[in-house]
This record gives structure tokens, C-alpha cells and sequence, in this order.
């Protein structure tokens, strides 16, 4: 078999059309390859799923469970091991077949009626059949649609997986991963079908986050302003990179009174902002920055790295001996931490290694910014808000949000908000913050002008805290004076866009360069219905955002 592969999930596919012989993520044909058979074997179950959820039955809990955990398993830089795939595609063929025993007997795609081959490398002679681009006579509208579906999937499964791990989950999204995944096999469904659906996965978008954010909340109090040290401190430490705040939490009980500093890095910052976790003194600082970054970053640090969701690069030699990964994270030859059977964790080997290694010898002077501005805690300002507005002091909202890239041209994002106007405010969330979050955007009408609202998933925050203010102004939020400016890497950033979308949202700036899965008609559309426009230039995007909606 030639060793080719396709993938065009993420921004920085090769030449903007897809990779094919390597992923720019470091994923290997192999693991694509078995990846795309995963994605079928989803499919095939999602099939058997279907009439099942149509006729009022509950999926297995597990089942959903595992689809989840797949689905995010095969998002951009979470897992680049072999044999996790296999161990995941044996299980799956288990559960579609007893998935199969309970639906209904009738006429189902080829995903469904499959059986996986015993032995890896036939596995990955089947794969071929599982490519994106293997119906060479699929409409490719109907193609781009379906990509568009699957990726907005994988994103929320990212989001339903943090929720699950707190013990919250939801029946319309759990059931939305069989739909949105059986409507992907389905020739019966036209060109209007698949945008109803792609709204949908917008719709459960909406839904994942609400879900994660009242986890959030609930568990570690709602996030309020706290400065978080940029800088070292001396002695041994442990960096937590990725998402999931209860790995997190997990790992801060396990080191307390041990003399362990603990570092964010990432999209780990924000969790500074909630009082639960912010109660441990040895959460002490975030570490570097944007995750693009970690291979230099990390490049023989005397401490470990705890990589708990996506966001993983190929380890270098220099670190390899203490990174670590857990969840659904994985790379070959790097040591695992697994979840016991109440979803407890042991983290010993990590902070045993940490201390071994000793950590930093000496400290750097104290460097401070500022998280914390959920929609609670912006909200409680609605008032002054309000009043800046309308006394003229606050002129337009610009949020600058979305995942970050080591592409050439997202050096527009930190020029775009160095150029945003005094007396206007800046809303940023997700990791592009790292482009311009250690810059000194100072105070408007007593509010800081740069307000970290979160994580990607906060875009409901950003969403709750738009609506809001829409609801004081009496208007709509397509009527606020405000501007939306979206970076996208990988498939939570689909997911976020399908949200805003399925709101209604129009005029947003996309960049920095278009997804190679939208054909151009299906961006066309998104065009002529929602008015989203590629970036162009900071100076010219800002001047034109700058004379819309004035309140």
C-alpha cells in the first residue's frame, strides 16, 4: 500500500489544500490512516444508532462515552499513538455489533455493515475506503458539508469530554454525535438537508458549552480578575498544558505540602481566574505561552510537562523523559497516565520526576496579567458598561478570539489589536491571546481595555455577555457596536463558528486563511447568509468594522 495520506481538518494543512504525505501536526499516514478508519467505524455505529434514538431509546451511556472519546482522539494534536488507535478501532467493532443486535433490520450504508479486519495492517489496507476523498463522484458541496459536520463533532466532543469528566452530560448533545455522524453516510440527503444539519451541530455547539461552562462554574466557582506571574520561580515544577481543569485540580491536591510549583501553560491560564483552583499557593505562575511554542519551550527544562487534552507536538529528545499525558493525549513512547475506574487519577510518576529533576535554580523578577472575565464577572459591570457607552466613553467591542498558529500571517491579530482605538475594549479568549496578551492596553471608562474571558469553549461566555448587553441596548447583537475577529487552527474553533452562526451572528472576520474544507459555493453561502469576510489587512478591517453599529 502507498503510504499516503489526506487530511484538510485544521488551518495549517499543507499548501492549503490537505496533507498528503505528512500532517504539518507531525501526524504520520499510519496514524491518519487509522484515524480515518475510526471516523468510519463511528459512522457504522452511528447508523445502527440512529433508528434506536428515533424511536425514543437512550444510548448506552458507555457507547456515547467511547464515540466521545474517539472523536476527540482524532482532533488535531491530541493522539499520535499506534496502538491506542488499534486498541479504540478492536473496541469499536465490539460495539457496533451489539449496537447492531438492537436496531432495526433495513438498508444501511457500508460503514455499518464493515467488519474490521483482525491485524493492524490490514487495518490500514482498509483505510483506503474510509478516505475523504475515496467517492470520487460525491458532490463536492455535499463532501464539504459533511467535512464541516464532522469537524464541528469533533470540537464538541472536546467540550462534552471536560463536562463528562465532572460528572455533566446532556441527551440532545449525546444523541447529536449519532445523528450528525449517520447524516455523513446518508445519499438521500440533499444540499439543503446538509445545511439544516450543519446549523444543528451549531445548535449543540451552543448546548456543549452552556454544559461545560455550568460544570465549570458549579465545581470551581465562577471566575473572577486575578493576576497570573508570568515569570519562574525557584524550585521543582510540574507545567499542566491543554484544557481540563479537574486534571488540573487533581494534580494540585496530590502536590500540596510537597514543595511542587505548578505552572499553566496554554490554554490552561484561565483556570487562574476560578477561586476553587486559585486556592492552592503552589499554583504559582503560567509558563510560556501559545502551544505552538512548547518544543522550544519545554527544550530541557529541569521540570515536567502534564499534557492533559489537545495541543501535543512531537516531544523532543531533550523532554521526552518528562512529558506526560493522560486522557485521551497520547504519543508513542511517552508515559501514559490512565484514569482508575471512578475516573480518579494517580499522578506519583509525574511528581516524582519533578522532583528528581529539581526545577529552577533561580527566579525571574514577577511579571503579572490579568484573567478572569467570564460573563459573570463582566456582566456585573453591565451598568458602568452601559453608561460608558452611551456617555461616548466606550466607542465599539472588538473580540479577538480563536486558537493560535505558527503560520506566517497571524502576526494580524496582535496588530490588529494594537491598532483598536482607546476608547474602545477588547474581549479576547482561547490561546491567539498569547499574541498580545503581555501588552499594556491600559483602563477605559475604569474597565481594563483586555478582558481574558476564558478558554475557546468561554465563547459562550462571550455570547452570554453579547446577548446581554443586546438586551439592555433593546436591539439585537448584530446591532451592537460590536466586531467579532476569529482565528482558527483546528476543530473546537469549527464548532465555536458553527455556534456563533446557528445565533444568528453576522460580519465576523475569519482568518488567517480560509478552511480548505469549505468548496466555494458552501463559503459562498456562508457569504451571502452571514456575511462573514476573510481578513485583509488590520488597518483596513478596523476601519471598516469601525463604521458599523453605533448605538
Amino acid at each position: 500500500m502507498e503510504n499516503l495520506m489526506f487530511c484538510y481538518q485544521c488551518e495549517q494543512t499543507f499548501g492549503g489544500k490537505g496533507c498528503t504525505k505528512s500532517g504539518v501536526c507531525g501526524k504520520i499516514p499510519e496514524i491518519a490512516n487509522l484515524q480515518d478508519l475510526l471516523i468510519y467505524q463511528l459512522k457504522g455505529i452511528s447508523c445502527y444508532a440512529k433508528p434506536l434514538i428515533e424511536a425514543g431509546k437512550n444510548i448506552d451511556k458507555d457507547i456515547v462515552k467511547f464515540v466521545e472519546n474517539c472523536l476527540f482522539t482524532t482532533l488535531t494534536n491530541v493522539n499520535f499513538d499506534a496502538e491506542a488507535h488499534v486498541r479504540l478501532l478492536k473496541e469499536s467493532q465490539r460495539i457496533k455489533e451489539a449496537v447492531r443486535e438492537q436496531a432495526p433490520e433495513g438498508e444501511y450504508a457500508q460503514a455499518a455493515a464493515y467488519t474490521l479486519s483482525e491485524t493492524k495492517e490490514d487495518m490500514l489496507k482498509d483505510s483506503i475506503m474510509a478516505g475523504i476523498m475515496y467517492d470520487q463522484n460525491l458532490d463536492e458541496d455535499i463532501r464539504s458539508l459533511r467535512s464541516t459536520v464532522l469537524y464541528g463533532l469533533k470540537g464538541i466532543s472536546a467540550y462534552g469530554h471536560q463536562a463528562r469528566f465532572i460528572g455533566y452530560q446532556n441527551d440532545e448533545v449525546d444523541h447529536m454525535y449519532f445523528l450528525g455522524l449517520e447524516a455523513t453516510t446518508n445519499d438521500k440527503l440533499t444540499l439543503e438537508d446538509m445545511i439544516r444539519m450543519t446549523m444543528r451541530i451549531g445548535e449543540t455547539s451552543v448546548q456543549v458549552m452552556k454544559l461545560l461552562d455550568e460544570a465549570n462554574t458549579t465545581r470551581f466557582q465562577n471566575p473572577s480578575p486575578h493576576k497570573v506571574n508570568v515569570n519562574r520561580k525557584k524550585g521543582p515544577f510540574i507545567i499542566v498544558s491543554g484544557h481540563d481543569l479537574h486534571d488540573l485540580e487533581m494534580l494540585l491536591e496530590q502536590t500540596k505540602g510537597k514543595g511542587i510549583n505548578i505552572y499553566t501553560h496554554g490554554e490552561m491560564l484561565p483556570s487562574h481566574g476560578y477561586p476553587e483552583l486559585k486556592k492552592y499557593k503552589h499554583l504559582v505562575g503560567n509558563f510560556g505561552s501559545a502551544w505552538q511554542n512548547q518544543q522550544k519551550e519545554f527544550d530541557g527544562i529541569p521540570g515536567c510537562i502534564l499534557m492533559t487534552t489537545n495541543c501535543l507536538m512531537k516531544p523532543r529528545d531533550t523532554y521526552k523523559d518528562r512529558i506526560f499525558t493522560t486522557s485521551v493525549v497520547g504519543w508513542d513512547g511517552v508515559t501514559h497516565i490512565g484514569a482508575k475506574e471512578d475516573g480518579s487519577k494517580d499522578f506519583h510518576e509525574v511528581i516524582e520526576k519533578a522532583l528528581e529533576l529539581g526545577g529552577f535554580q533561580d527566579e525571574e523578577d514577577k511579571q503579572e496579567i490579568l484573567v478572569g472575565f467570564g460573563h459573570h464577572e463582566t456582566l456585573s459591570h453591565a451598568e458602568d458598561i452601559v453608561k460608558a457607552v452611551k456617555d461616548g466613553a466606550i466607542r465599539h467591542f472588538f473580540l479577538i478570539g480563536g486558537c493560535d498558529g505558527a503560520r506566517p500571517g497571524r502576526s494580524y491579530y496582535t496588530d490588529f489589536a494594537q491598532l483598536v482605538p482607546k476608547d474602545c475594549v477588547i474581549l479576547t479568549l482561547a490561546c491567539g491571546k498569547y499574541r498580545f496578551n503581555k501588552l499594556d492596553f491600559g483602563t477605559v471608562a475604569g474597565l481594563p481595555r483586555l478582558l481574558d474571558v476564558g478558554q475557546c469553549n468561554d465563547a459562550y461566555s462571550a455570547i452570554r455577555i453579547a446577548t446581554a448587553l443586546a438586551d439592555v441596548f433593546e436591539t439585537d447583537v448584530n446591532s451592537l457596536p460590536l466586531t467579532i475577529v476569529l482565528s482558527w487552527y483546528e476543530q473546537k474553533a469549527v464548532a465555536d463558528l458553527l455556534a456563533l452562526l446557528s445565533l444568528g451572528i453576522k460580519g465576523m472576520y475569519l482568518g488567517p486563511s480560509l478552511p480548505a474544507f469549505l468548496s466555494p459555493d458552501v463559503f459562498q453561502y456562508l457569504v451571502d447568509t452571514f456575511n462573514i469576510k476573510p481578513i485583509s489587512t488590520p488597518e483596513d478591517d478596523l476601519k471598516a468594522a469601525l463604521k458599523q453599529a453605533v448605538l
